[in-house]
């Protein structure tokens, strides 16, 4: 009990210090501190429902709920997945320093959580990755031979994605987290403060900063700006400077600098600058074009196209290729034979199409009426409760736990089984997902070799037939979004 009643406190301290209404306005973004090697701060189980708790709020802005996910129920996710824990995890995860706890409930509470035990073997495979990220949790790309190409480094363990982007005069590389759920792009500013009063820190972290001190391009239009993330807020104005990305350069480029940031963007451990959002204008808090707009205006690049091959960890320290292309497809990275492209049926500035059907070891469930919305920042697969409880009723190693609503299956492939496959039909065409992505983590890292949690989910995304995939499949596939025809397309990555 003395762990639910450390989270409970702690929760109900940090709801109430940053709680606000869901609106429309909110976002959600990828956030938490990268986990050093081989540690483990909270309970994975708890972990996970943190990953599911912010995907019900990127669920709730994607779909502009009229009857959102209330903090009080995020905060009773975490307290059943806390309360259900075996006592030997009570005493493993007590934290008896209520101030310590309470640090360690902002880094982590409701955002897209911390992989921190995600160093487990799967099918006989150590997917850890201490030696293949740097000293601040982030695995580098390998640089893109193709043009306007950015490398996509991975954040910890494929919980966020980044890219550098050159910014101002001189130019400096600026870190930026890439967001297919929002539209804007900013960085902190040079006079940047946190939001908070009562804030550890007097500044925004050891980020770097754009302002008139270190660029001379640098024009502040004094309009103001502010956007409000499921976890998180910044506020700010509107500047013009120069840009250089991908090797593409914007003179006089319009975007936002945050004066104020919210605890969640500030500390030592956030690995990027700024965020850099790629879904369409519309849905722009800044109100002004997106970077995508901006680069086909000036006939940088002819069409509105964004690309994405999202890379995987346990690929290995030195096979990150996960790249972001502008304008076009990479022919080196998928397999034109299959290609497919399909209308985006979401009027809100997202993309989501129509998905015909899953297939779960080899049968398929007949699922023809289904749609899902594909977003680069959720984590995780989440379906409506009837659906994952069928898909996994498919798969005869997965166990359901009634008192806390999650799945669980094999860690690692008993001898003489395979493991469990799974397929999404989309366009006419079937996409396997690798199955070391249908497991999360393990229930206790102490024995790897247990039971993982399922990395699909149950929630109610808009409604009985709607499903927010995430990296479960997209790190399986190439896709690609076009404003100009309105389509999404995939193919299967080349071999």
């Amino acid at each position: 009990m003395r762990l639910l009643q450390a989270l409970l406190a702690v929760s109900a301290l940090v709801l109430a210090a940053h709680a606000h209404p869901v609106s429309t306005s909110l976002v959600s973004v990828p956030l938490q501190p990268v986990p050093k090697r081989g540690s483990s701060l909270l309970p994975s189980t708890v972990v996970h429902q943190q990953h599911l708790n912010r995907a019900l709020r990127r669920l709730d802005h994607f779909t502009r709920s009229t009857s959102p996910t209330t903090d009080d129920q995020l905060l009773h996710n975490l307290a059943r997945r806390a309360a259900a824990l075996p006592p030997h995890l009570h005493e493993r995860y007590y934290l008896p320093s209520l101030d310590y706890l309470s640090r360690l409930a902002v880094q982590n509470a409701n955002q897209s959580g911390s992989n921190a035990s995600q160093n487990f073997a799967v099918n006989g495979k150590d997917t850890e990755a201490g030696e293949a990220t740097h000293s601040d949790g982030v695995t580098p790309a390998k640089k893109p031979t193709f043009k306007n190409t950015l490398g996509l480094d991975i954040q910890a363990q494929d919980i966020g994605y980044l890219s550098q982007v050159q910014i101002g005069t001189p130019k400096r590389d600026f870190r930026l987290l890439m967001d297919s759920g929002s539209a804007d792009l900013w960085i902190g500013a040079e006079d940047c403060q946190p939001s908070n009063l009562d804030a550890e820190q007097e500044n925004c972290g050891p980020h770097l900063l754009l302002g008139p001190n270190s660029s001379s391009t640098f024009h502040d239009t004094q309009t103001s700006w502010q956007i409000e993330y499921g976890t998180g807020s910044v506020s700010g104005t509107i500047v013009t400077d120069t840009i250089s990305i991908a090797g593409l350069k914007l003179t006089n480029h319009t975007f936002g600098v945050a004066h104020h940031e919210s605890d969640e963007f500030i500390p030592d451990y956030i690995p990027f600058d700024g965020l850099l959002g790629l879904a369409k204008r519309m849905i722009s808090r800044q109100k002004v074009p997106t970077l995508l707009d901006a680069l086909v205006s000036t006939g940088d690049i002819k069409h509105p196209i964004i690309s994405y091959h999202i890379p995987r960890l346990a690929d290995g320290k030195s096979n990150n290729y996960g790249e972001l292309t502008f304008g076009a497809l990479n022919p080196a990275k998928y397999d034109p034979k299959t290609l497919v492209s399909v209308t985006n049926v979401s009027p809100l500035g997202f993309w989501e199409a129509s998905l015909q059907d899953v297939i779960v070891n080899g049968k398929k469930l007949g699922w023809t009426n289904r749609t899902a919305i594909f977003d680069t920042g959720t984590t995780l697969l989440i379906g409506p409760p009837a659906d994952v409880n069928a898909l996994h009723a498919n798969i005869p190693s997965a166990v359901y736990h009634n008192d806390t609503n999650y799945w669980t299956l094999p860690c690692v492939t008993p001898k003489g089984s395979k493991p469990p496959t799974m397929a999404l039909k989309i366009g006419g065409r079937t996409f396997p997902i690798d199955s070391r992505d249908l497991l999360f983590m393990p229930i206790d890292d102490a024995h790897p070799d247990g039971d993982c949690l399922s990395g699909i989910s149950a929630g109610m995304p808009g409604g009985p037939n709607e499903w927010l995939v995430g990296d479960v499949f997209l790190k399986n596939v190439y896709m690609s979004t076009n404003e100009e025809t309105n389509k999404i397309s995939f193919a299967n990555l080349k071999k």
